[in-house]
């Protein structure tokens, strides 16, 4: 039996998050530049987002860019912001295709300017398709998202439209640029390290962790499939014992 056909259509995660790592370090054990390994990676991200919708996952958020990648050297920050530029134009056509919609969440803003026009661009052109929604988190930081949040809820408590007494986990998760995704079940991680760098860390509260030694430009529809058995042959609590979720 092949790892898809192991898959419980009737217990997939509705969210799968990945934190896609690994793409300098495959490139240095080939002697090529970090470009060389971002650019591979394009393959493994058409590969996951194909198995996904193939497979009935609704929404796959994809760590494209951290806030804190800004701080890399100049040239590879330009290269891959080329890189993206390039690749939104390319795979628009497939993701429609495909019936699937793109989104994007963290600060757009601060993105170059061609960057943030292709990214809106593709985001109007695939906004009515329905099989998969594809989220990419760019110039994105979790406690960036938090603290933006914070400072949302504070603006409105000082202008008397909410009182500090209503505010809720609900509150908050409204103010998240997720507001309307649900919150993933899965959260995938390559390349070996065991750490979740700030990567949606409020609605990573009850996912389940995976963690695989595979380098990202080698992140294949076998190694998707592979993470989603293992999600499916874990026991997912939320604070209750085992006795409670047979009863």
């Amino acid at each position: 039996m092949s790892l898809k056909e192991k898959i419980n259509p009737s217990k997939l995660p509705q969210h799968i998050a990945i934190i896609m790592d690994g793409n300098g370090r495959w490139a240095k054990q080939k002697g090529a530049e970090r470009i060389y390994g971002h650019e591979n990676g394009v393959i493994s991200v058409r590969e996951t987002v194909e198995a996904a919708a193939e497979i009935g996952i609704k929404y796959l958020t994809l760590y494209a860019f951290s806030t804190e990648n800004w701080n890399r050297p100049q040239e590879e920050v330009m290269a891959l912001m080329q890189l993206l530029v390039h690749t939104i134009n390319a795979e628009t056509p497939t993701l429609n295709k495909n019936n699937i919609r793109l989104m994007a969440i963290g600060n757009l803003k601060s993105l170059p300017g061609d960057c943030y026009a292709e990214l809106q661009e593709a985001i109007e052109k695939t906004k009515n398709n329905s099989r998969t929604t594809l989220v990419l988190a760019l110039s994105y930081s979790s406690r960036w998202e938090i603290t933006n949040a914070i400072k949302q809820i504070a603006e409105q408590v000082e202008n008397k439209t909410l009182s500090a007494a209503e505010i809720n986990e609900n509150t908050i998760t409204s103010h998240l640029c997720t507001a309307d995704i649900p919150e993933p079940e899965l959260m995938i991680r390559t390349s070996g390290e065991h750490r979740i760098s700030n990567f949606l860390l409020w609605q990573l509260a009850y996912a389940e962790l995976y963690f695989t030694e595979t380098l990202w430009p080698d992140f294949r529809k076998e190694n998707l499939y592979q993470a989603i058995v293992d999600y499916q042959n874990r026991e997912r609590r939320f604070g209750k014992t085992s006795e409670q979720l047979i009863s």
